[in-house]
């Protein structure tokens, strides 16, 4: 029998009459957490559900080829436009339904404009780098002071209410003066470009030398991916979400963190599964991998680290540029521990700006390859999507040609894919109401098959296999 995914259908398990991607973006929070900077509903200018769907589809269909090459009996997949718009929304989604409360959230948010018109992006590693850059535009320093926690956060929530006095004392400057403040001030200033990028491939596959292939299980459960181990060593969104996808694909998903553990599981707003206090936003990421604690900074623990990827098929990271070389973790390394295994990097740019690129976070790769703006997370969202695309069709290569596989995705080349494919803008007449509460919506019995919870309330596995 031919493994096949089905036709990709607006709805899926929301039981909502969904008629195309502007119904989709109002019903499920789309245009509610977008438009928090603009106090009102506001689509998106692309069709971002749409697109990070074809490439969910994409994944299904490079799984259950996987599926079929391991002699699993999985030959239908499913998936559906509002389960991809929810999973763009589950950290929002999580938060609004946590036991801490959220919100109000305040209007506003870059991008800032220079004297001289061109409009630019910030990004700050910590709050000092953001106070020296302030205070030697002479803002007010009562105004830096207060506009750090907004900046900070806007990750989280999807706006970025700064005082004027900060966007004034930009406006005082020409954009050349700015950038060199920037420079010698520690910040990061991206200019928002006028064309947008779309000539780069979502990822790179490169076969990786070495000793034989070991032969690949026969799947132990009903998913493809099932009997596969990854090993994740990442933060923030891009690099977790790809663990989780494949996660939903079947794998075992061992994540490495810190010792004491990552510091966002205990970022508010807090809730309460049967594992015990962790961060909403962090769980719905992260719920249901394994965890163990290494000290990367310790050439014991990078033994350590190398000793748990010898029984991994995935080695999954998303550190920052230099960090691999300097600590002999490259894919070569890893591969010499465990032969065959796929290496998968998660990067902000990827190696298009060089060996010391600035910093790479969703706004100001947004902002270099001429994304649409969003305070949204759409490119760490959709870059985690793309990158766990990658591993599995990484993982088909390996099966096919018996060899171990280096995967490389970043920010940048996501933000080329979206860019590529976001040509044509669905403009069919909204048919159901707005969501303006995204607790309302796990709430409502019409999402009771896209939504489960524990603790919170997150999206459901955005495929169904048969």
């Amino acid at each position: 029998m031919t493994s096949t995914l089905t036709a990709v259908p607006w709805s899926g398990p929301v039981d909502l009459p969904l008629g195309g991607e502007l119904d989709v973006q109002a019903a499920c929070g789309l245009m509610h957490v977008h438009g928090r900077r603009f106090g009102r509903p506001t689509p998106l200018a692309v069709d971002y559900a749409s697109i990070v769907a074809g490439e969910l589809s994409a994944t299904g269909t490079r799984a259950l080829e996987l599926a079929r090459l391991r002699g699993a009996p999985v030959r239908v997949a499913t998936t559906s436009v509002a389960q991809a718009a929810l999973l763009a929304v589950a950290q929002y989604l999580a938060a609004a339904t946590a036991d801490e409360p959220v919100g109000p959230f305040a209007v506003g948010g870059p991008p800032f404009v220079s004297a001289d018109g061109v409009a630019f992006e910030l990004e700050a590693p910590e709050a000092e780098a953001w106070r020296r850059f302030w205070t030697a535009l002479r803002a007010d320093p009562r105004a830096v002071a207060r506009s750090w926690r907004p900046f900070a956060d806007r990750f989280a929530t999807a706006t970025c209410p700064l005082p004027p006095e900060l966007t004034g004392a930009a406006a005082r400057l020409p954009v050349h003066l700015l950038e060199r403040t920037a420079a010698v001030t520690g910040m990061t200033l991206v200019r928002v470009a006028h064309r947008a990028l779309d000539h780069l491939p979502p990822y790179r596959l490169v076969e990786l030398p070495g000793a034989s292939v070991p032969a690949v299980p026969v799947p132990r459960g009903p998913l493809p991916l099932s009997g596969l181990v990854v090993l994740e060593s990442t933060r923030r969104v891009q690099g977790p979400l790809a663990g989780h996808l494949l996660g939903q694909l079947g794998a075992t998903v061992v994540r490495v963190e810190p010792p004491g553990g990552d510091p966002t599981r205990v970022a508010s707003p807090l809730t309460c599964p049967s594992s015990g206090p962790v961060s909403a936003r962090f769980h719905a990421l992260n719920r249901g991998k394994q965890v163990v604690e290494v000290d990367l900074g310790t050439v014991a623990g990078r033994h350590e680290l190398l000793d748990l990827a010898a029984g991994a098929d995935v080695f999954l990271h998303d550190w920052a540029p230099g960090e691999a070389e300097r600590w002999s973790l490259r894919a070569r390394d890893v591969a010499r521990a465990r032969p065959g295994v796929v290496y998968a990097h998660a990067s902000g740019w990827g190696g298009e700006l060089g060996d010391r690129p600035p910093v790479g976070t969703d706004f100001v790769v947004q902002a270099h390859a001429g994304v649409p703006p969003s305070l949204m997370t759409v490119l760490e969202v959709f870059a985690g999507v793309v990158c766990a695309q990658g591993v599995v069709a990484a993982l088909v290569r390996r099966v096919r040609e018996g060899a171990g596989q280096a995967v490389s995705a970043s920010l940048l080349s996501a933000a080329a894919r979206l860019n590529a494919r976001a040509a044509r803008r669905c403009t069919a007449p909204l048919a159901v109401p707005v969501c303006t509460d995204l607790a309302a919506l796990a709430a409502d019995p019409r999402f009771a098959r896209a939504v489960v919870r524990d603790g919170c309330a997150m999206p459901a596995p955005c495929w169904e296999f048969a």
